[in-house]
């Protein structure tokens, strides 16, 4: 078997075995296909496409170029929640000790934010003292003895993913539907989910813009999962406006602990009460979502929730008492409310500028390794179809200097539209 061959055969828009895929992949991940070929392949498969059968093979081969994490011995049900990513969505962070709470163990692998998107592991960081990189047996035995883990990926999971996905960025070839799929796919099964809820992120704010591209991922990803032997369930979420109120690592951090004590936007609550309840339900925990939101909101309710998550912190050798106190978490030097510049109703929050204002206010990472201020940031104060009074309160700016917050004014102003007529809110989930 020739790489070429497997090139020229997708090229030609034939349907690949799982023994050239596997040769392929095998080739890649060892040096011996080279990178020229590699690019090859992935335009290849943009321009022509996989099925279900080929992506999931496709995945397969990536998860075992690597290490693979058996968490079987350790429990009966390994629950991975995977978000595609967005702005304000630090959802983990509360679903994680909610369902754990409810007997569920959890043990999960984040990543960090890039781009406008913003990263789990950055928002943990702002707690003092917070490991985020725990070796392997590190993670099993704190799964095995806590119920719950939330970690950075200290295994070699996935390589080949890892190497594609490199010349995806520089190829012109990263909106591949198998190729997105196959990627944060093959990153789950290697670290040894039997059950993977994801959610989809669509809109502004997302990487698929419309909801035709997110039900088509979405769908892809559930039959990778299925063909896989995993249960697998996707939720179409919406990521035109930012999710909640703050955005920025120790403001969300602030959001997601107080959704513990219900002190958080309505809209993060239904969030985070929702995918509980899928978690739940898909992890055998409850019979359906109506049972698996009930349980959810009764780990906040009894405070085991909040507990679990003060369990999670000190484990990981965190400051436990910023959960305790919030107040305690780093804040910016300047704070400005910024005001609406006309009344009516507001029909757009932008997510992506408002996601990109947070970057440039440091936040996130231009690229990878930047250091990241934890303090600054943006909370939301107004969500599409709430009503506004010029002079009102649109927002709050978290900056580090007079100059970053000028240029963060004039981005979060742009990010808003009106209109002089009533707009319905937005969906939290279209399916």
């Amino acid at each position: 078997m020739r790489a070429a061959d497997v090139i020229i055969k997708k090229r030609d828009k034939q349907t690949l075995s799982a023994q050239e895929i596997d040769f392929f992949i095998n080739g890649f991940t060892n040096d011996e296909i080279p990178d020229y070929q590699a690019a090859a392949f992935a335009m290849a498969v943009l321009l022509n496409g996989m099925d279900s059968r080929e992506t999931t093979d496709l995945t397969l081969a990536m998860a075992r170029s690597g290490q693979t994490l058996d968490l079987s011995k350790i429990v009966d049900v390994v629950v991975d929640k995977h978000s595609s990513g967005g702005v304000g969505d630090k959802t983990s962070i509360s679903v994680i000790p909610m369902v754990a709470a409810c007997g569920l163990p959890v043990g999960k692998m984040s990543g960090r934010g890039l781009g406008f998107s913003g990263g789990t592991l950055d928002k943990l960081e702002s707690i003092p003292g917070y490991r985020v990189n725990l070796t392997t047996e590190e993670f099993k035995t704190q799964l095995k003895e806590k119920g719950i883990v939330l970690s950075g990926q200290s295994l070699d999971l996935a390589p080949a993913d890892g190497k594609l996905y490199a010349l995806r960025d520089v190829t012109g070839t990263v909106p591949s539907m198998p190729l997105i799929a196959s990627s944060i796919m093959s990153k789950k099964i290697a670290a040894g989910a039997t059950a993977i809820v994801l959610d989809v992120k669509v809109g502004l704010g997302a990487f698929m813009q419309t909801l035709e591209e997110g039900r088509e991922l979405a769908a892809l990803m559930t039959d990778i999962g299925h063909l896989a032997g995993r249960k697998t369930v996707a939720l179409l979420s919406d990521m035109n406006q930012p999710l909640g109120s703050a955005v920025g690592n120790a403001l969300e951090m602030v959001e997601a602990i107080n959704a513990l004590r219900y002190d958080a936007p309505h809209d993060y609550m239904e969030h985070i009460l929702h995918v509980s309840a899928h978690v739940l339900t898909l992890g055998g925990r409850a019979q359906n979502l109506d049972e698996g939101r009930a349980l959810a909101r009764r780990s906040i309710e009894d405070g085991s929730a909040l507990e679990k998550l003060r369990l999670l912190v000190a484990a990981q050798g965190g400051d436990v008492s910023y959960v305790d106190d919030v107040s305690k978490f780093e804040r910016a030097k300047f704070i400005e409310e910024v005001s609406a510049p006309q009344s009516g109703f507001v029909a757009q929050v932008n997510a992506r500028v408002v996601g990109e204002a947070s970057v440039a206010l440091g936040a996130g990472r231009a690229k990878k390794g930047d250091p990241i201020d934890h303090a600054v940031g943006f909370r939301i104060l107004k969500k599409v179809g709430d009503s506004i009074q010029a002079g009102e309160a649109l927002c709050e700016i978290h900056a580090d200097s007079p100059a970053k917050l000028d240029e963060a004014r004039a981005a979060i102003l742009s990010a808003f539209q009106y209109s002089a007529e009533p707009i319905s809110p937005l969906p939290l989930f279209y399916e």
